[in-house]
This record gives C-alpha cells, sequence and structure tokens, in this order.
C-alpha cells in the first residue's frame, strides 16, 4: 500500500519547485495548450503533496496513454470533423474535467487517517481508470468502430454522437481501464488482484453511464458540457469502488481469494 508523505511545509514546497520545473521542461510537448501546463503544475503540486511521488507518476502515466490514444488515426478524425479540438491539445477544464476527483480525494488521504487509507485510494484509482477507458473508447471508437449505436435504444447513430457506443469503443474501453487500473498496481496506488479487479470493473460501468448521460441529460441540458459529465463519470467510478469495496472484500475472503485493498 502507498505510504504517505510527511505532511510539512517543506515537503509541499519541494513538490511545487519540482512541478514548476518539470513542467517548464515538458512544455513545448504537443500535450497541453499553455493554461493547460500550468493547470498541470497545480495538479501536479497536489498530487507529489498529498501523495508522493509515486501517486504522481501514476497521473503522469495517465497523461501519456491518454494522449497517445488520442493521436491515434489523428488525421483520418480530423477529415471525419471527429478529432479533439486544438490538435489533441488539453486545456485547463480537461484537465480539471478528468482529474478534480482524483485530486480532491489525494488532499482527503493526510486528513482521514489510515482507516480510510485504502478506501480513498481505491476511489482514486478508479477515477482515473474510468477515464482512460472512456478516452480509449472514445478515440477507438470514432475511429474504427464499424457499428455505433445509441446506448438507450441500439438506434444506428453517426460516430461521436453523445451517447453513442460501438462493440470496438467498449472492448477499448475494459482495455483502457484495465491498463490504468495495472498502472496502479504497478505505482502501488492499490495491491492486490482484487483492487485490480474491481477498479478494472468500475471503470467500465462508469463509462457505460457515461455514456448513458450523454445520451439522455446533456442532450437536454446545454450547461451539461463534456467536462462536467467527464467529472461525472469520475465521481460515480471513485464512489462505486469504495462502496463495493467492503463486500467484495467479505466474499473474497470466504472464498480465500484475494483480498481488495
Amino acid at each position: 500500500m502507498l505510504q504517505l508523505p510527511p505532511q510539512d511545509a517543506g515537503h509541499w514546497l519541494a513538490a511545487l519547485a519540482i512541478n514548476a520545473l518539470l513542467i517548464a521542461l515538458a512544455q513545448r510537448a504537443p500535450l497541453l495548450t499553455p493554461a493547460g501546463w500550468v493547470h498541470a503544475g497545480i495538479l501536479g503540486t497536489i498530487l507529489w503533496g498529498s501523495l508522493g511521488w509515486r501517486g504522481w507518476l501514476a497521473v503522469v502515466a495517465y497523461l501519456a496513454l491518454g494522449s497517445l490514444v488520442t493521436r491515434l488515426g489523428f488525421r483520418r478524425k480530423q477529415d471525419q470533423g471527429l478529432a479533439e479540438a486544438r490538435g489533441g491539445r488539453r486545456g485547463p477544464e480537461n484537465v480539471w474535467g478528468s482529474a478534480l476527483v482524483g485530486s480532491g480525494l489525494a488532499l482527503l488521504l493526510p486528513l482521514l487517517g489510515e482507516d480510510w487509507r485504502p478506501l480513498l485510494l481505491l476511489g482514486f484509482a478508479a477515477s482515473f481508470a474510468a477515464k482512460l477507458a472512456d478516452t480509449f473508447g472514445s478515440e477507438i471508437g470514432k475511429r474504427w468502430g464499424r457499428h455505433t449505436v445509441l446506448i438507450t435504444c441500439l438506434r444506428p447513430v453517426p460516430a461521436g454522437t453523445e451517447g453513442a457506443v460501438s462493440l470496438e469503443g467498449t472492448a477499448a474501453s475494459l482495455l483502457g481501464g484495465a491498463l490504468m487500473a495495472a498502472v496502479m498496481l504497478g505505482c502501488g496506488v492499490i495491491s492486490g488482484a482484487g483492487s485490480w479487479l474491481l477498479v478494472s470493473g468500475v471503470a467500465l460501468v462508469a463509462t457505460l453511464l457515461e455514456s448513458l448521460i450523454g445520451a439522455t441529460l446533456q442532450r437536454r441540458w446545454a450547461w451539461l458540457t463534456n467536462e462536467i459529465v467527464n467529472g461525472l463519470q469520475t465521481l460515480l467510478a471513485a464512489l462505486l469502488a469504495m462502496l463495493l469495496a467492503p463486500p467484495l472484500d467479505s466474499l473474497l475472503t470466504g472464498l480465500g481469494g484475494a483480498q481488495v485493498g
């Protein structure tokens, strides 16, 4: 299990300095807008300060994997009008739409004590796994999805429609969530096969719920932007992981299997 760093002024100042230096070196990479890099530095400081370098590294891996899958087939998606704006560069709204829930959980970790640590870390991992699942499903589904249907009624719709799903995109979502869960496992944010399975499964469920929101509520309410929906998706994933962990842990313990957390 991830060990939290000391919560003192020196540690937080070091976190700020390290992230400022890294952002200054990395900002020429075509991943974020200039404002996006500033907000990524704020996020990085929160993560390093709250979780240490391992939690920070897990989210850097999330950013790299998400940016990589966005570039797959980018020219074709651009020709079809389905590519992300700004050449795939993310802005502040994308940073916080993806990471607000996770950063909030990270800030709670030093405050709530040891008893809450396993659940909060599961929620943290699930929030980013769900967002990477969504990114994989959306980007691969838009480019390679053969039969795109609306999740509510399975009526064929054009690729890129809010609430649209495809077999290819759903399989990619499963892969993206499982991959991010593996990153969290490798970085020590979560531990054990049970945690990996829970985070992977919750990521897929939250992604399908996000498509359901897109097909229903987002079509009716103009204020429900993609960034807000992303935040709702990550919140659903975190809550589901934290709610399901205790009963799943009891079940696995009874069966003599791998525990969650």
